[in-house]
């Protein structure tokens, strides 16, 4: 079947445009993932928000990448390259057949937006801090008359290996940069940026009539002659001609395949899926808002109306732990309780202010405490009659807001009327762990479920445990080869494997007393096991003024590893053997671990609008001081992407392949995935590497989180 039969054969299953339905261009993937022709970036963007996954194939290279537009102005990219020919190690007791894979990170800033006089013009930098097997920098500008957008742009490095603008060939393949592995992965080299080759590259994507087929003809700026199956594998890489030429055709609005040929000689093939994170929205079945239809007023309601009222603000407003008091005197009803249900705080208290006004109390105010492991967080009083005329819409453009104010929780007082005596919460839970580009296998999994269980013992006191259930994994293949010495880091991560070897294990099993200061002062101490692999005691302290975009918190912590080979049993002996590399290593038999840290959600400048910025310094499981710094963006769905990196004092020969702690993770609400509206969410994290440094205790409870109503970002109300 020739390239030409599919092309047709799939147009018979789409219409084409016609005169008055123009398709318009819509930019895609390149082969390394980014928006650009096929072996060259352009300096065109996604649109804010968009998310791509890519699968590129040829006789060289697979590419696994993802790409975020994280910001209007900033495109990123996460890749993974296994090279085709080429084993992870010579060794294969250590990596068997795995392929040599390399993991890398693209950035992209925009500079200028097109206009009618000017290009779209972008700068760039692919394979930061990774081994530079495909580093380089480019600028690229872009300028569209029709269906055409043209790309021009300059490339250093991988990217600019033709050397056709400068430099020499004769030092080097790579005009003297050194473009090629090295064994300081994870550092940047920004001494190295802008440097060896450069090439003058360009192209043209093309909208054909036919909406989903799009044509590109790209001129490359790469010779190819310092890729590393070339230098280290003696493959012949050569160019026929530096024209590349490819086509992508759209499946759907979500999925694109692409098809070209390259250097003359290689055909590549590939595959986009995409969304975008910021345009998500939920589509919920939900009980529906009751009506403004109060009863006779009355001073006072039966008991079972009260338990009622309870009841209707568990199921309709969302508030799990409710208790509700009445003070006669002050004419306020109190109502406390945990907001389980909705984001949008607004609609959980115009709920509850329904089904209070609904009931026919007679009452002033009243007064929403919202709580967490029973503690206050805010307060919201709502005038009765201000509330009557905005029910009642007696006034132009009547607002919820006009009958209610927010500040910091008072003292409780009145007579306690009924309450939710539901003191236990279970829950069960899918779990999934993985780690991507290893030596022993690609991607390591690790499949089960979690059972929770938490029993409320008063207003401070919180018992809460975890039963982990592995169903299936791969981490029998996780191999990590103790140092020569194998005397120096302990291994806090890097046993990881041992953990899974069996089928059940208790996660975490801790007694936790929670308080509130006062003054935006919350307090938390533990003990117990407090995550999968160490057991101690520790605590917490934060402060967290309301309505501020910003909080300082103070955690410190004794821990103990847990011993992998038994149930609840802590490793009495720091040094243990290591019968696969016939090796000596260290455990953690106890320690300090603490960190103080500042959360700050920046205000001062639109380029960083809905992002959180956290910077933690402190001691590490391993010993190793250091900062962690946090940044994450959420979308106006809700979602949140972040990446973190941890650098310590460690250097980067004794932390081991990677030089530092990095990752990136995804924050997705439930109520994105789900029919009914939540607060709760669904988090994807991935590191390139794990290992010893850096490594930061998993602890069940975090108090920003936890007070989260103060100042809301995981529950940040969106357009529902």
């Amino acid at each position: 079947m020739t390239i030409a039969s599919v092309i047709f054969g799939l147009a018979s299953m789409t219409s084409y445009a016609d005169e008055f339905s123009t398709p318009s261009l819509t930019h895609s993937q390149s082969d390394f993932g980014g928006v650009g022709l096929m072996q060259m970036p352009s300096g065109r963007m996604m649109p804010d928000g968009a998310l791509a996954f890519n699968i590129t194939n040829n006789d060289d290279y697979i590419n696994y990448s993802i790409s975020l537009q994280l910001f209007p102005w900033l495109e990123t990219t996460v890749r993974y390259t296994q090279i085709h020919d080429l084993l992870y190690s010579n060794d294969a007791s250590f990596s068997g057949d795995t392929k040599y894979t390399d993991k890398s990170v693209d950035a992209k800033l925009g500079l200028i937006e097109e206009n009618f006089w000017l290009p779209q013009i972008s700068v760039g930098f692919r394979d930061i801090g990774g081994t530079g097997l495909f580093d380089g920098e480019f600028v690229a500008a872009n300028k569209q008359f029709g269906p055409l957008d043209f790309t021009l742009g300059v490339g250093w490095g991988y990217l600019g290996n033709r050397g056709n603008l400068s430099g020499n060939h004769h030092t080097s393949s790579d005009c003297g940069r050194s473009t090629g592995y090295s064994t300081s992965a994870g550092s940047i080299s920004l001494g190295s940026m802008f440097t060896g080759c450069s090439s003058v590259y360009g192209g043209i994507e093309y909208q054909t009539p036919f909406e989903p087929l799009i044509l590109k003809l790209e001129y490359d700026g790469n010779d190819y002659q310092s890729d590393f199956p070339v230098t280290q594998g003696k493959k012949d890489m050569s160019v026929s001609t530096p024209w590349n030429v490819g086509l992508v055709y759209s499946l759907a609005d979500w999925a694109r395949l692409r098809l070209s040929y390259e250097r003359g000689n290689i055909l590549t093939a590939g595959i986009s899926l995409n969304t975008n994170l910021a345009k998500l929205e939920p589509v919920w079945i939900d009980e529906p808002r009751p009506d403004y239809q109060p009863h006779p007023r009355k001073s006072t309601l039966s008991d079972d109306e009260w338990q009622q009222l309870v009841n209707d603000v568990q199921k309709i407003a969302g508030y799990q732990q409710v208790s509700v008091r009445q003070d006669q005197d002050d004419r306020t009803l109190t109502l406390e309780g945990t907001q389980q249900k909705y984001r949008n705080r607004k609609e959980a208290e115009e709920r509850a202010a329904l089904i209070i006004a609904n009931s026919g109390l007679d009452v002033d105010t009243y007064k929403i405490i919202e709580t967490q492991n029973g503690q206050p967080l805010t307060e919201t009083q709502v005038n009765a009659y201000a509330f009557q005329r905005v029910a009642e819409n007696n006034y132009p453009e009547a607002d919820f807001d006009d009958a209610r104010t927010t500040e910091d929780p008072s003292s409780t007082s009145g007579e306690l009327k009924a309450r939710d005596n539901t003191n236990w919460q279970f829950g069960l839970t899918p779990s999934l762990q993985q780690s991507f580009g290893g030596s022993e296998n690609f991607y390591l999994y690790a499949i089960g479920v979690k059972a929770t269980s938490s029993y409320r013992l008063g207003q401070h006191f919180q018992l809460s445990g975890g039963l982990y259930g592995n169903l299936i994994d791969n981490y029998d293949k996780y191999k990590y080869t103790v140092p020569p010495d194998g005397t120096y880091l302990k291994r806090v991560r890097t046993l990881t494997r041992q953990y899974y070897d069996h089928a059940f294990r208790v996660d975490n099993l801790q007694l936790t007393y929670f308080d509130h200061y006062g003054h935006s002062f919350y307090g938390q101490t533990y003990g117990g096991y407090l995550e999968s692999m160490f057991a101690g005691v520790g605590g917490e302290i934060l402060y967290r003024p309301l309505n501020k975009n910003w909080a300082f918190g103070i955690d410190g912590n004794y821990v103990k590893q847990r011993d992998p080979d038994t149930m609840m049993s802590l490793y009495k002996e720091e040094r243990h053997f290591d019968p696969q590399t016939a090796r000596y290593y260290r455990v953690q038999t106890g320690a300090f671990t603490g960190h103080a840290t500042l959360y700050w959600q920046p205000q001062f400048w639109s380029l960083f609008d809905n992002t959180l910025i956290k910077i933690s310094a402190g001691q590490y499981l391993t010993e190793d001081k250091g900062v962690t710094v946090d940044f994450s963006k959420q979308f106006e769905s809700g979602v949140i992407a972040g990446v973190f990196a941890a650098k310590t004092n460690l250097s980067a020969s004794e932390y081991g392949e990677g030089s530092f702690t990095k990752g990136f993770y995804i924050s997705i609400p439930l109520d994105l995935m789900t029919v009914k509206p939540s607060v709760q969410r669904a988090n994807i994290s991935w590191l390139p590497l794990m290992r010893d440094g850096g490594q930061k205790l998993n602890r069940q409870y975090e108090l920003y989180n936890m007070t989260d109503a103060r100042s809301p970002w995981f529950t940040k109300a969106t357009a529902q």
